[in-house]
C-alpha cells in the first residue's frame, strides 16, 4: 500500500485534564519522525477551529516547548463542545482539502469519539481520504472498552487528596462534610476518594454515585447513623446521582435545565445539589454543623497533582496514535487494556465500538448502595499513584 503525503491535523475536545497535552506533544514528536508528513497543524478550539481555518503551525516548535507544554494541565490548543453533523462536517472537509489534511488525531471523551466516528463516516461518504484516529482522555473514566481514560487517575488524586484533607478538617471541628464531585453518569471519579480512608473512622463514610438509585431518605438514615457513632460524618457525592426514575436529582431541583450541543445535561457549575442535601441533613436530622463543597472545574487541571502513571499513559495513548495512522489506510480509536496486577497494553478498536456510549462502574466496585469495594480501591490505587503519608498523635489521655 502506497503511503499517504499528506498533512496531520490534531485537535483537542471536551473537557481539559491534567495530562491531556503529554498525549498532544506525543503525537507532534512521533509525527516529525515520518516524511510523508508535510506539515502538523493544530485546530484551535477543536472541530469548530477546522471549519473556522483556525489553525496553529506546529511542526517546527521547540522541543523544550514542547516538554514545558506536556507538564502543563489544561487543552493548550483549547477545546469545544461542538458536535458536527454533515453540514458541519462538509465545511470541515473544505477546509481539510484546502489544506491537504490526511490525518486527523482528536484527543478527546466520549464525545471526542462521537465526533471522530461521525467525520469518518462523513469523509467516506464523500469519498475524501482521511485517516481519523481517536486518542482517548476523559477524568469520568466512562469511555466503552478501556480499562481506564488518561486524566482520570491525575483527577482521582486530586480527589483522594482532597478527601484526605476534608478529613482531617472534620475530625477537628465535627460535623457533616458533603463534597459534590463531578461524573454525569459513572462514578469512578468520586468513589476514588475511598483512597482518602486511613482507618474505618476516617472519611469518607458515604459514597454515592450514579450508579445506584439516591433515596434521599435513606441518605438521611446514613448520615445520622454514622454522625451518632464517630460525632461527624464525610460524604462523598457524584453530581449526577438519579431517582428511582433515573432522573439526575439536580435537574429536578433546577429551574432551567441547560443542555450542551451533545445533548449533556449541564450539572457542574451550580451548587444546587450540595445547598439541598445540606439543607436536608439539617432539617432532618438537627445537626446544625453542615457544610458543603462543589468540586466544579477544580478537579479537571489542578497544578502539582499529577499521577506519575497517568502522565506517562498520557504520552504513550499519543505515540501509539501516530503509529496506527502511519500503518495504512486504518480508522479508530485508541484503547488501553489491563493485564495482570498492573500491565498495560494498547489496542486500535473500530470507533464505532467507543462512540455514542459510556462505561459505568460494574457491580464489583461495590459493596452497598452507599460505599465502594476494596476490588474498586485495588483497581483505582495504581492510577492514582502514591498518596502523601498522614498521621495522628499517639498518645494517652492525661488522668
Amino acid at each position: 500500500m502506497s503511503k499517504l503525503r499528506a498533512k496531520a491535523l490534531i485537535a483537542q475536545g471536551g473537557g481539559p485534564t491534567a495530562v491531556i497535552n503529554q498525549s498532544l506533544v506525543s503525537i507532534i514528536i512521533e509525527l516529525k519522525k515520518y516524511p510523508e508528513i508535510e506539515k502538523i497543524y493544530g485546530s484551535r478550539h477543536g472541530v469548530s477551529g477546522i471549519k473556522k481555518e483556525d489553525f496553529l503551525d506546529l511542526t517546527d516548535v521547540s522541543l523544550e516547548n514542547l516538554e514545558l507544554v506536556a507538564n502543563t494541565p489544561s487543552s493548550a490548543l483549547g477545546s469545544t463542545r461542538d458536535k458536527p453533523d454533515s453540514t458541519y462536517c462538509a465545511q470541515m472537509f473544505v477546509a481539510m482539502q484546502k489544506y491537504n489534511i490526511g490525518y486527523f488525531f482528536l484527543i478527546g471523551g466520549n464525545d471526542g469519539a462521537s465526533v471522530c466516528d461521525i467525520v469518518n463516516q462523513e469523509a467516506k461518504k464523500v469519498g475524501y481520504e482521511l485517516r481519523v484516529i481517536h486518542v482517548p482522555k476523559t477524568i469520568d473514566n466512562d469511555l466503552l472498552v478501556n480499562d481506564h481514560t488518561p486524566g482520570f487517575g491525575s483527577a482521582a488524586k486530586f480527589v483522594a487528596q482532597a478527601f484526605m484533607g476534608v478529613n482531617f478538617d472534620n475530625a477537628s471541628l465535627p460535623g457533616v462534610y458533603i463534597g459534590v464531585v463531578m461524573g454525569r453518569h459513572a462514578g469512578f471519579l468520586t468513589a476514588s476518594s475511598i483512597l482518602a480512608k486511613q482507618t474505618e473512622s476516617d472519611g469518607p463514610h458515604l459514597i454515592y454515585t450514579p450508579e445506584k438509585v439516591f433515596n434521599v431518605h435513606h441518605f438521611v438514615r446514613d448520615v445520622k447513623e454514622i454522625y451518632e457513632k464517630y460525632g461527624r460524618c464525610v460524604v462523598a457525592v457524584s453530581e449526577g446521582i438519579v431517582n428511582e426514575e433515573g432522573v439526575p436529582i439536580a435537574t429536578k431541583l433546577a429551574k432551567q435545565v441547560e443542555h450542551d450541543a451533545h445533548g449533556n445535561v449541564q450539572l457542574s457549575g451550580t451548587g444546587i445539589l450540595g445547598d439541598l442535601l445540606a439543607d436536608t441533613v439539617k432539617s432532618l436530622t438537627g445537626i446544625s454543623r453542615v457544610r458543603v463543597d462543589t468540586f466544579g472545574y477544580l478537579q479537571r487541571s489542578f497544578v502539582g497533582c499529577v499521577s506519575e502513571v497517568d502522565a506517562k499513559e498520557a504520552r504513550e495513548v499519543g505515540y501509539q496514535a501516530v503509529k496506527y495512522a502511519l500503518s495504512g489506510d486504518v480508522d479508530g480509536s485508541v484503547v488501553i487494556k489491563r493485564t495482570g496486577d498492573y500491565e498495560i497494553n494498547y489496542e486500535l478498536v473500530d470507533l464505532s465500538q467507543v462512540a455514542h456510549k459510556t462505561k459505568s462502574m460494574p457491580e464489583e466496585f461495590f459493596i452497598s448502595d452507599s460505599m465502594v469495594s476494596e476490588a474498586f480501591i485495588n483497581y483505582v490505587k495504581p492510577l492514582a499513584g502514591e498518596l502523601p503519608r498522614v498521621g495522628k498523635l499517639e498518645v494517652i489521655k492525661v488522668k
